[in-house]
């Protein structure tokens, strides 16, 4: 109960400072927008092309900028950790009796409901496009969506509470984000690819989460890919928070 009420009151906290500042929340709903709005129109002929998926392009595309949403809205909450880290704010609430676990928790839960938030608008800009999916389909998305802004989220915060500097915060994220984004097929399916970079990117896990979202966006919601799919974005949530809930307790030691 006592770890409830701390992850509450970071969470409120959190949340309080994102709603008087939302730019950030508008900045992160912009790049997919512009991806929907500048590449979408491009999908038709490229559906066209050998090895493009059948079926509508919109299920292809669309699920791919929710994974991308997820990702990389939650991957820069660092930065503004370790601007809180910076004035003194992590260091005070390290001596309250609130457990670390809250700390990291309450910040992920304000992560994971303004990610979600996007996500809505998200798809129903894309339905207003021309996307045509079943309503579990779009919901099923969203829990994607919100469970990928937990896990890139507490692995964001663990990182930056680590490097404390956005001098090594940055390149870490272009370094990671960029060769993730490439490989997993999230603007053109990988079966686009050469064969020599579809067994590359087998080993990344978004290439999974992204394929598995495609298909329950085609309604196979019980397929192999699907199902393959939500495994492998709760494992990356079990890490995620592994990983942040151990450097948020070894900092604080």
């Amino acid at each position: 109960m006592r770890f409830i009420t701390d992850t509450w009151l970071v969470f409120s906290r959190a949340m309080r400072l994102s709603l008087r500042n939302p730019v950030w929340v508008i900045l992160g709903l912009i790049q997919p927008i512009l991806y929907l709005t500048l590449f979408g129109p491009l999908l038709e002929p490229v559906a066209s092309a050998p090895g493009f998926p059948p079926g509508d392009a919109w299920k292809v595309f669309v699920p791919g900028l929710l994974v991308q949403l997820g990702m990389f809205a939650a991957a820069f909450a660092g930065f503004g950790l370790i601007a809180e880290w910076r004035a003194g704010v992590v260091e005070r609430m390290r001596v309250t009796p609130a457990g670390r676990g809250a700390l990291l928790l309450g910040r992920v839960l304000r992560d994971v409901v303004v990610v979600v938030i996007q996500g809505v608008i998200l798809v129903g800009a894309a339905m207003w496009a021309g996307l045509e999916a079943p309503l579990p389909s779009l919901l099923i998305g969203i829990v994607f969506v919100a469970l990928l802004a937990a896990a890139f989220g507490a692995l964001s915060y663990g990182a930056a509470l680590k490097l404390k500097s956005e001098d090594a915060f940055a390149p870490l994220l272009n370094g990671l984000i960029v060769p993730v984004l490439l490989l997993s097929g999230i603007l053109l399916p990988m079966a686009l690819a050469p064969a020599w970079l579809q067994t590359v990117a087998d080993f990344n896990p978004l290439t999974h989460v992204v394929e598995g979202l495609r298909a329950v966006f085609r309604g196979e919601t019980g397929s192999g890919d699907a199902v393959l799919g939500g495994v492998v974005t709760i494992a990356l949530v079990l890490v995620g928070l592994f990983y942040g809930v151990r450097v948020f307790r070894r900092e604080s030691a």
